[in-house]
């Protein structure tokens, strides 16, 4: 399991940098989560990035509320997200932090769970950032398999998050990234 660190790191740098590649143009333009714009998709890691610090360090959802609501970019994303992987990067390279239990709004969840949940969004929403503004769409494939394995088998979970659309029917023969995208809801 220490592999989804490295895998969270891989993700993480990919994610970055296609934020790095956002044009000052491109901030509100459309990605595939239909109510998210570049800024807001962006937002919603950096998002990620706050909480992942607090829940690993044992908080609850009631104990952070609601202080990472609301715009967490600024009016320099760049800086903010690299301040907040960096921050949640420090949190998570503690020593023994997969061995910690994380404490969901859904219930606790080993932190390695957690860690799965944190690479998965990086995945596919590095894939959302990367269609929204015209960059290269591969996701990396070991990142491709992994995130596939940890969900291929919990579909109602990924539906019931409502964070995904629906499943879209792709040929048997499809492509792993294709398949994967379908799985989450994405047209490749």
């Amino acid at each position: 399991m220490d592999d989804v660190l490295e895998l969270h790191r891989k993700a993480a740098g990919h994610f970055g940098a296609r934020v790095l590649d956002v044009g000052a143009d491109q901030w509100h333009l459309p990605t595939p989560c239909a109510d998210w714009d570049v800024h807001a998709l962006v937002n919603h890691l950096v998002y990620e990035n706050r909480w992942a610090v607090d829940l690993v360090a044992g908080k609850t959802v009631a104990d952070v509320g609601d202080r990472y609501e609301g715009d967490l970019l600024g009016e320099d994303p760049v800086s903010a997200w690299h301040e907040s992987l960096a921050s949640a990067r420090d949190a998570l390279d503690e020593p023994g932090v997969l061995d910690r239990t994380v404490h969901l709004s859904y219930g606790d969840e080993p932190a390695g769970e957690y860690l799965t949940q944190l690479v998965t969004d990086l995945a596919i929403h590095g894939w959302d950032l990367s269609r929204a503004i015209g960059a290269d769409e591969t996701i990396d494939p070991l990142l491709v398999g992994f995130v596939w394995q940890a969900w291929k088998d919990r579909e109602e979970m990924i539906r019931g998050s409502g964070m995904f659309g629906e499943h879209i029917e792709v040929p048997p023969d499809a492509d792993p990234q294709t398949k994967l995208l379908a799985l989450m809801g994405r047209r490749a």
